[in-house]
């Protein structure tokens, strides 16, 4: 998984950056709950976040973020002010 803003990589990580493998999460979470083919897990992001730099980094109008998984695609999405 990786993330440029602005065509700066701001993150990079994998699921061996998580607290918890993949597989425990479905097991854990497969006993309280049945999960369907297609179901999401929001398991959380990757190290990086712009809250944590110093100084924080926050979005801003006209910003473009790339994002993408190996084998999955990429995503190009920009930050537009309010309507």
């Amino acid at each position: 998984m990786w993330l440029d803003g602005n065509g700066v990589r701001r993150r990079s990580g994998s699921t061996k950056t998580m607290i918890f493998d993949p597989y425990f999460i479905v097991h854990y979470l497969s006993r309280f709950l049945v999960l369907e083919p297609g179901d999401l897990i929001n398991t959380g992001t990757p190290p990086g976040v712009g809250m944590g730099l110093v100084p924080p980094v926050w979005l801003q109008q006209g910003d473009v973020m790339e994002l993408g998984i190996q084998g999955l695609g990429t995503q190009r999405q920009a930050v537009i002010g309010p309507r």
